[in-house]
């Protein structure tokens, strides 16, 4: 059964996601497993862009108001504009669930909760978002977030993650760029860490205002 939940991010134990119809198993850098996703680029002056995205939180049930039991995570973006421009942010996930390709019945959806999340924040459980009362009012809407990122400045929002039922896996997911367009990249392992597969999936979610990035080794 599909959910009407937005997708924001699933855990390390439960979620395994992959990609649509695309979808193949491939050897990934042991990096994407364990460690925290960052993306660099650079204007024409050197002045960079940063994209930091968290591992999850969570892994827990949900239970809705009408009985049905879910599976969630939470996940977090900063973005760090180190350039002279001021960055215009747009992000739209899309409203319906899709299908996880690899694990046939499972559906998933992304939602995007209006809360900056903040350092301080970080060792809390689910990052301190009150989930429940958050899914309980928005589980059914579409998710977009609109913020301008000034020069020299930062911000960092919650992604959250919602499943019809979790299976066995590994998920790493986080927000790049690819020219102005944001994609939202969920990368699912099934094996071992020192030989992983994995399965990808890309959102194309959004979009920046800042012309001609190149991204950074």
């Amino acid at each position: 059964m599909k959910i009407s939940v937005l997708l924001i991010i699933a855990t390390a134990a439960l979620f395994s996601c992959t990609q649509a119809s695309k979808s193949t198993p491939e050897t990934v850098d042991i990096e994407t497993v364990h460690s925290v996703r960052k993306y660099e680029y650079a204007d024409s002056l050197g002045k960079h862009l940063i994209i930091q995205n968290s591992f999850p939180k969570g892994g827990q049930r949900y239970k809705d108001p009408n009985g049905n039991d879910y599976v969630y995570a939470v996940f977090w973006t900063r973005i760090t504009n180190e350039t002279v421009n001021p960055i215009e942010l747009k992000i739209d996930f899309p409203l319906d669930s899709f299908e996880i390709p690899s694990s046939s019945g499972i559906y998933m959806k992304l939602l995007l909760p209006s809360d900056t999340m903040t350092i301080d924040k970080e060792p809390l459980y689910d990052y301190g978002l009150t989930v429940k009362s958050f899914l309980d009012n928005n589980r059914h809407k579409s998710s977009a977030l609109r913020r301008t990122i000034n020069s020299n400045d930062s911000t960092a929002f919650y992604v959250v993650a919602v499943s019809n039922r979790g299976v066995d896996g590994v998920l790493r997911t986080g927000f790049s760029l690819k020219g102005l367009n944001l994609l939202y990249k969920i990368f699912a392992y099934k094996s071992t860490p020192e030989h992983p597969l994995m399965n990808k999936k890309e959102i194309d979610c959004g979009s920046i205002n800042l012309k001609n990035l190149v991204q950074q080794k």
